[in-house]
């Protein structure tokens, strides 16, 4: 396990004890009802650090509007004008995210750590693929991790040239296996937490696909402290996602489907019936593991981890609790007489 320096934000501390999942605000800066909208129904999907762009003075006015209706922590996404870091600072913002290299001169990048270590607001260094400085990037050729760590290490080195230490780090590239590389490499030379996330990861299909080997594969190395799954997409379904990842590695708590890919055996939709309960029981905060399974074949005994669970019959299925049959019901009652199960326990 490395060794990781908390840092606060908001509410949340970050140190490895347990991973939080953020999101963006994908609504107009100056639509300030339509943000505020969005990061209450993130929140509610269960977003905890959620950012906001503040491309211009007007979008400041989101700080305030947001903070007001929502529990979490806030987070300013600011690029080039130092300015803007600042006036966020002074309106509650709970973190902010830029590239220190973007910023502009060293006058202005320690304006902005003054004000965030007096206000003790974190900075979150952003470097990606597509903002490498122009040397690094001819010394290196192309992106690689090498490169990306360099220049994360040249920001943070930035920062601490003026006394600022409350850093997180997060170094992001649309090819999964250089992320990987990158974070790997970033978290044997650092002890500030990390945010995961691929960059540009694409639409809901491979997005998710590209998160969950990128973000899964760091995590199971016990590297990362805060997840974003970035999705051409409802940010709501990147919660899901970061969920679902989170999930799979037995690092949160929820429902967990497990089912067949069904076969020749199969007597009823289990397609559909997965599908169903996999829906209904995605907000249910109990740590249930629960197996749809397509025939009594196999089903039962492939099910037998599962806390409870159905095996298709010819128009009909057993509900069983541990590998053990409860009773037999109608297909038309898999759903409701599952659902009533999974309610009682």
């Amino acid at each position: 396990m490395r060794n990781i320096k908390p840092v606060k934000v908001g509410s949340c501390v970050l140190n490895g004890e347990h991973i939080y999942i953020q999101s963006m605000l994908s609504t107009p800066s100056y639509d300030i009802e339509a943000s505020v909208n969005q990061a209450v129904e993130l929140e509610k999907t269960g977003c905890e650090i959620v950012r906001a762009a503040i491309p211009d003075k007007d979008a400041l006015k989101l700080i305030p509007a947001i903070k007001e209706k929502i529990s979490i922590p806030l987070v300013a996404d600011i690029h080039f004008d130092y300015r803007l870091a600042i006036e966020a600072a002074h309106c509650g913002i709970d973190k902010i995210r830029i590239n220190p290299g973007n910023i502009g001169d060293k006058d202005r990048i320690k304006a902005v750590a003054d004000i965030c270590r007096e206000k003790k607001i974190p900075i979150r260094i952003g470097v990606n693929g597509g903002s490498l400085e122009k040397d690094i990037l001819e010394k290196h050729g192309r992106v690689t991790a090498q490169a990306l760590v360099e220049s994360a290490k040249r920001h943070i080195g930035l920062l601490n040239e003026f006394d600022f230490d409350d850093i997180v780090v997060s170094i992001k590239a649309s090819n999964v296996q250089t992320m990987i590389e990158s974070y790997r490499l970033m978290a044997s030379q650092t002890e500030y937490p990390l945010h995961l996330g691929v960059t540009e990861a694409g639409t809901e299909r491979m997005g998710v696909i590209k998160s969950a080997i990128g973000i899964g594969s760091l995590l199971a190395d016990g590297i990362g402290e805060t997840i974003r799954v970035s999705l051409t997409s409802d940010p709501v379904r990147e919660i899901y996602a970061a969920k679902d990842i989170l999930k799979a590695l037995g690092k949160t708590g929820g429902c967990e489907i497990v089912s067949c890919p069904t076969c020749g055996r199969t007597r009823i939709d289990i397609v559909k019936y997965a599908s169903i309960i996999e829906n209904a029981v995605k907000d249910i905060d109990k740590n249930i593991k629960i197996a749809v399974m397509g025939c009594v074949v196999n089903g039962i005994g492939e099910g037998r981890e599962a806390d409870i669970g159905i095996a298709g019959g010819d128009g009909c299925a057993v509900l069983f609790k541990h590998g053990e049959i409860i009773r037999k019901i109608n297909e038309d009652d898999i759903v409701s007489e599952l659902l009533k199960e999974i309610e009682a326990f």
